[in-house]
């Protein structure tokens, strides 16, 4: 186990300093400069969302997690980065700062600026968080549209996560809303037009942070781990956010069935830690359930503003037993990784290759790893001194055929130029230089995660 006794807090101006800081200004450029060429066969947006707060906010109380939204976002087609456009995600917290109209849509009884990941599902562009607000619908130059609940279908707010299975189309999410589902989550299928086409109230002994889940062939898996509402915590003024490490609550996954009810849950312990990000998981030929994933000791113990203060994130394997409940848990790399991917089609398959981001001094991005399960080998990409990558999505080559024909596509910083770039790297071999840099108009902040929208998925508008 990793030791966090030995780890710093850190200060309270670690998400407001340096590439965490935000940016002030919405932008637009055209014909942006790139090094290297850029893949042919990529025509659409390179899309990525993350807390930049709309005014400045104080940095010995404001966590991390709750700045307002911002997408940042490339256009490629034909070989050229066409245009490079940021816009805040509008919620009433930034039209409000801004003096623009409210944003029409449902609402629910929180309403905040969707900061944490955008997907293009259903035809359009899908702003995400998690905790109870509503997805926001964006246009196709980032623009905020509307608030949607799924055409009216959702009953209560969403997740930034949800999973898509390759064979239905389908998006599997597990919502929880702490302002109103104190004593249980939602699993939530959401058909290929858009359409919720499924709910099942799964309750909890209390109301934990589901960031995230995973998804098999026949299950939903749940992680119901020591993370938890402490309303107290906000009133102390200590912290803009509600949650925190909950030891006492225990560590536990649970297995749905995914045609199943709440009542045929398998419940399994685990020990104790908190996972933001699986990387994706599977059934064996034994029936075992296979989840790689980022790994942490604990956290919002000390650190209460962010993830970085309380342990690091190790890249580990649990596998569990449905019929004896029993989860065995394997280290797969010491160091520090996060962001985790696999290959879209290989959502809840087995998977050779998976990809990770590695981590310095809390959560300073890095280097690009790529791991393969079946020779338990890794390689990586390092980007040069001061140089760190965010998540880096995988986008499939369609000419290829081999589970890693594609390219790795991420925001890179440089903080000797304090400047970012759009690097596109050959998943086939990290070790070679990258295959294409676009050269961005601004640095775009430490963020947390974003999509390849492809034109086919959410055609861009036709010239008027």
């Amino acid at each position: 186990m990793t030791d966090t006794a030995t780890r710093p807090t850190p200060a309270a101006s670690t998400y407001s300093d340096g590439n965490f800081a935000r940016v002030a200004e919405e932008l637009t450029a055209f014909d942006l400069q790139v090094i290297g060429q850029i893949p042919e066969t990529l025509d659409g947006r390179y899309v990525r969302n993350g807390a930049n707060p709309v005014v400045p906010t104080d940095p010995a109380t404001s966590h991390w997690f709750t700045g307002t939204g911002m997408v940042h976002g490339v256009r490629l087609r034909g070989g050229r980065a066409e245009w490079y456009r940021n816009r805040w995600v509008r919620g009433d917290d930034v039209v409000e700062a801004l003096g623009e109209p409210a944003v029409p849509g449902p609402r629910r009884s929180v309403d905040f600026s969707p900061n944490t990941s955008v997907i293009g599902f259903a035809g359009t562009t899908w702003a995400l968080v998690e905790a109870g607000a509503l997805p926001t619908e964006l246009g196709y130059e980032l623009d905020t549209t509307c608030r949607n609940d799924f055409f009216g279908t959702l009953r209560t707010g969403f997740t930034a996560h949800p999973k898509l299975d390759p064979d239905t189309g389908e998006l599997h999410a597990v919502c929880y809303a702490w302002q109103d589902l104190m004593d249980h989550v939602e699993y939530v299928v959401i058909g290929a037009d858009g359409s919720v086409r499924k709910t099942v109230d799964v309750p909890l002994p209390g109301m934990s942070m589901i960031h995230d889940m995973s998804l098999t062939q026949n299950y939903a898996v749940i992680y119901d781990l020591p993370v938890t509402v402490d309303l107290d915590l906000v009133l102390s003024g200590k912290t803009s956010f509600p949650f925190r490490w909950d030891p006492d609550y225990g560590a536990r996954v649970g297995l749905l069935p995914r045609d199943g009810t709440a009542a045929e849950i398998v419940w399994c312990d685990v020990g104790l830690c908190y996972v933001f990000h699986p990387l994706n998981a599977y059934e064996d030929d034994d029936g075992r359930v296979v989840i790689d994933l980022c790994r942490y000791d604990k956290m919002f113990d000390r650190d209460l503003l962010g993830p970085a203060g309380d342990s690091i994130p190790t890249l580990d394997r649990w596998t569990i037993d449905p019929a004896t409940r029993r989860v065995d848990e394997e280290r797969v790399d010491e160091r520090s990784h996060e962001f985790p991917q696999v290959r879209a089609d290989r959502t809840a398959r087995r998977h050779r290759f998976g990809y990770t981001v590695g981590l310095s001094g809390g959560l300073v991005p890095g280097a690009n790893y790529k791991f393969d399960y079946d020779t338990g080998t890794a390689t990586s990409h390092d980007h040069g001194p001061g140089r760190g990558s965010g998540e880096a999505v995988f986008v499939a080559d369609p000419a290829g055929s081999a589970e890693d024909d594609g390219w790795l596509m991420s925001f890179v910083y440089d903080e000797t130029t304090d400047g970012s770039e759009l690097v596109i790297l050959d998943a086939r071999d990290l070790s070679r230089a990258p295959v294409a840099r676009v050269l961005l108009p601004q640095r775009v902040p430490y963020g947390f995660h974003g999509s390849w929208v492809p034109d086919a998925a959410v055609p861009a508008p036709t010239a008027s």
